[in-house]
């Protein structure tokens, strides 16, 4: 794989770099960002760490050094991305066997590296495990990425690129890597923070972008069972922007539909405003 790794200062790319007793490792003790990369810029970077460092709050650990992390960046973006991704994590360092922390730097760990656009929609599966909204790290973006393996994996089984959950309300939440969005009237509706959802960049920008074309839209608490009567369906991510949903399962959704296509279009304008 064409993956380019920076840790604590040095570009390692394959080599060993991890210490086996970091706390991301041990206990998933870290939180991390992922961002679209395009012709080796990276999309809403200050968007990214504003999120890192509310998760560092959200665990109890210092914010990030920027000029730490703009090194990592520079270092695997110094030969050129066509496409792809950006991912920067911090942890908590080299810690105990269990969960108690020790005072000591931060890890900062850099990768960048190509992957595949997009396809113009996707299907989605509904999994039977929930999104606990409230967890101790709802909201945050951690590490401890093991529940999304399992869901992601059974959607996977089942044809779908992404799995969707509900909260322990039974309410619509969001999916494994993306924020899901429904067409109800005309109206483009997304589950509240409140949900237990991770609140997405590109989320936040099509909410922004939407609203400033005139396009309905509005954050509302909504059963789960509304992806079967939508009119039609988006998820949106870092990698993904707006991507239209055609089936739920086993459900089709039209794709993409009128209102889907004016929300990617508005996100597209917005987004090549903001700075890269």
């Amino acid at each position: 794989m064409d993956i380019r790794v920076w840790v604590d200062g040095e570009r390692v790319d394959g080599k060993p770099s991890i210490s086996a007793l970091d706390h991301g490792v041990t206990v998933g003790d870290g939180v991390f960002e992922t961002c679209k990369v395009e012709d080796t810029k990276v999309f809403a970077l200050e968007r990214h760490h504003a999120r890192l460092d509310r998760s560092l709050k959200g665990l109890g650990l210092p914010a990030a050094d920027r000029s730490v992390l703009a090194d990592g960046i520079a270092a695997v973006l110094s030969e050129p991305l066509e496409f792809g991704r950006l991912r920067y994590s911090v942890t908590g360092g080299a810690g105990p066997l269990g969960s108690d922390r020790l005072d000591v730097p931060l890890t900062y760990i850099v990768t960048a590296g190509p992957q595949a656009r997009p396809a113009g929609s996707t299907k989605i599966a509904v999994v039977p495990w929930t999104r606990n909204e409230r967890s101790a790290v709802v909201g945050l973006k951690t590490t401890s990425y093991a529940e999304n393996v399992v869901a992601l994996a059974a959607a996977k089984a089942k044809g779908a690129s992404e799995a969707i959950l509900a909260n322990t309300r039974g309410e619509l939440c969001e999916g494994t890597g993306s924020n899901i969005f429904v067409v109800v009237d005309g109206e483009i509706l997304t589950p509240p923070v409140e949900s237990g959802l991770l609140p997405g960049i590109t989320r936040g920008v099509v909410l922004e972008a939407c609203a400033q074309a005139g396009i309905p839209i509005r954050e509302v608490t909504l059963p789960l069972d509304v992806l079967n009567t939508a009119e039609e369906v988006f998820i949106t991510s870092s990698t993904r922007d707006v991507q239209a949903v055609h089936a739920v399962g086993d459900h089709e959704v039209a794709a993409p539909g009128p209102v889907t296509a004016a929300a990617a279009k508005a996100f597209a304008r917005t987004a090549a405003s903001l700075d890269m």
